[in-house]
């Protein structure tokens, strides 16, 4: 439903800052009815991916195709099949609910019975239902974003593109906004992606892409991604994480990455049969401040693959269950 092909796009820069690559031949799939979310540090290029998906810039070279329609051909075709959520609020806070509702229909052309059709159907994925007279300023943070979801559904996209849409949300009205955006995404079989910094809300979506430099480093369903690093691993908080990490280098021969003031082992055996928390402990416990085995989750993902220098690009397997969509 989403196809990207080999996309690549400078940013020229100034006298004192020279041509920066955004994206480097970047080639990411989302097949219908999927929900993935797109993950990375800063300067990733997830901006970028955004921008040029949505349609306000064009790439330097490479392709992209939408419902099977060529993105930078007939960019008002894929306009009809698209619904975007931006990460800035894109709501009139002094109108209600209803009326903010009722200017998308406008905007769109939609009126009569078609329009309280598509208002009620938009409607029935949030929890605005008995708040259509409020004023959105008098809304939550995470009601507030369901406004924006209920418009954008209003004119039935196959494809929605969400930037970082839970941002300043508190965790309950994050939780509320993923709930109705999952139902949407299951009852309709709508193609979802979104990018997003909080690894919790990638924990039960179809796939995970993490990018870094403008390249996809990891691409997979957050099972698959988890698997390669283990079952279980070894995390350190040392009273100088950077010394340490020298330290269990040198001495233990130990491959360790460093995640802030946290020390991250993927090997819990040190080969002897001894666990290496208790070969750690026995050797330098007054360095360490505390010391655990956890299961990896997506932060140590996100931990192993972006520290890697040599990029890990692999596309989810073409077997079983997704083999058949």
């Amino acid at each position: 439903m989403i196809d990207i092909q080999d996309l690549t796009h400078v940013y020229p820069g100034g006298r004192k800052v020279g041509p920066r690559k955004a994206l480097d031949s970047l080639t990411l799939s989302v097949r219908e009815g999927e929900f993935a979310i797109l993950s990375g540090p800063n300067g990733s290029g997830k901006s970028t991916l955004f921008r040029i998906l949505c349609g306000l810039a064009l790439p330097g070279s490479g392709s992209v195709r939408i419902d099977g329609i060529d993105l930078f051909a007939e960019p008002a075709r894929v306009r009809r099949v698209l619904g975007v959520v931006f990460q800035n609020p894109a709501v009139d806070k002094q109108l209600s609910v209803a009326e903010n509702i009722r200017l998308h229909a406008d905007l769109y052309g939609i009126s009569g019975p078609e329009f309280t059709a598509r208002r009620d159907e938009a409607l029935a994925w949030t929890d605005l239902s008995d708040r259509l007279d409020q004023k959105v300023e008098t809304l939550s943070g995470g009601l507030a974003r369901q406004v924006e979801l209920a418009k954008v559904l209003m004119t039935r996209p196959r494809v929605l593109l969400l930037d970082e849409p839970t941002t300043g949300l508190d965790p309950s009205s994050r939780r509320n906004f993923l709930d109705a955006l999952h139902r949407v995404q299951r009852e309709r079989g709508m193609t979802i992606l979104m990018t997003s910094h909080v690894f919790s809300e990638a924990e039960d979506v179809d796939r995970v892409a993490v990018m870094k430099d403008g390249r996809l480093l990891a691409y997979d369903s957050p099972q698959a991604l988890k698997a390669r690093i283990g079952t279980e691993m070894v995390v350190v908080q040392p009273d100088d994480a950077e010394a340490f990490a020298e330290t269990l280098r040198v001495e233990l021969g130990l491959a360790v990455r460093r995640h802030g003031d946290e020390l991250r082992l993927e090997e819990t055996e040190n080969g002897e049969g001894l666990p290496m928390l208790e070969r750690i402990l026995e050797r330098y416990r007054p360095r360490i401040r505390s010391i655990s085995i956890k299961q990896p989750d997506l932060e140590d993902v996100f931990v192993h693959v972006t520290s890697r220098a040599v990029p890990d690009h692999a596309q989810a397997p073409e077997t079983g269950k997704e083999a058949g969509r």
